[in-house]
């Protein structure tokens, strides 16, 4: 069964996707947030990158609203009234 062809997106493409600036998803890709590959000096995303940043993100701040509500918990919150 052949595989899909993956789809690449320019720095500006992505950039209008998480509505953010060129210079923002630059600043991913050095870091190693993002994973893209350069091409001819130029970086380019594959889209389904670009969703399981968007995804992992979104559980880092599901985990930290988490943490922030427990450390917000008073104790009966915690283990109701005994």
């Amino acid at each position: 069964m052949p595989m899909e062809p993956r789809r690449f997106l320019a720095i500006a493409d992505v950039a209008d996707v998480l509505s953010t600036t060129p210079a923002a998803v630059v600043d991913l890709l050095e870091a190693g947030d993002l994973r893209g590959v350069r091409v001819h000096g130029a970086w380019r995303v594959a889209d389904d990158e670009v969703q399981a940043w968007v995804d992992r993100e979104l559980e880092l701040e599901r985990r930290r609203a988490l943490w922030r509500e427990a450390q917000a918990a008073s104790v009966t919150d915690l283990f109701g009234d005994r």
